[in-house]
């Protein structure tokens, strides 16, 4: 399997660590960047970069890596067809891949040991999605929201008659 990786200075040293790990694992590591530790770069290029990369690459997946992991998934799910998630527990990792088909997780390095952040994406990666219907279902209304920019009818409240104002 493809992975992208991406982060920002403070992702960085995780960044290398896991690009290590996963090629020593059988993996295809595409490290987007950065190249160099800079402690005055920007995020959102390297997880824009890499989120176009997974949704041009079907079945790769990606890891996006900074500080707290929030910017760098903000910045990845605005990439049409990216579903990323923040994972803080190997739990969250696995929810997101079964349950949200999500092909990009965040990480925060400064949240994580590099023990634990590796065992996060090795859950990740490792979880297939579940095909369960309602799942499916959710993905879907996701994805037609991103294509058409048209919000979706509120559903009624149980027991309700009146359209929703």
């Amino acid at each position: 399997m493809r992975v992208y990786l991406a982060s920002d200075h403070a992702g960085y040293e995780l960044k290398v660590h896991l690009a290590n790990y996963l090629a020593k694992h059988g993996y295809e590591v595409v490290d987007v960047g950065p190249a160099r530790f800079d402690p005055d770069d920007d995020y959102p290029a390297y997880c824009l970069h890499a989120g176009a990369r997974v949704v041009a690459d079907p079945g790769s997946l990606g890891v996006v890596i900074g500080g707290s992991g929030n910017g760098e998934q903000i910045a990845a799910n605005k990439v049409v067809g990216v579903r990323a998630a923040l994972a803080w527990n190997v739990e969250t990792a696995t929810l997101a891949r079964q349950h949200n088909d999500a092909n990009i997780v965040a990480i925060g390095a400064r949240q994580h040991t590099l023990d634990e952040a590796t065992r996060i994406v090795e859950a990740f990666l490792a979880a297939p999605f579940s095909n369960v219907e309602r799942h499916s279902r959710r993905i879907a209304q996701v994805a037609e929201y991103e294509r058409s920019r048209a919000l979706p009818a509120l559903p009624l409240p149980a027991g309700s008659t009146q359209a929703a104002r």
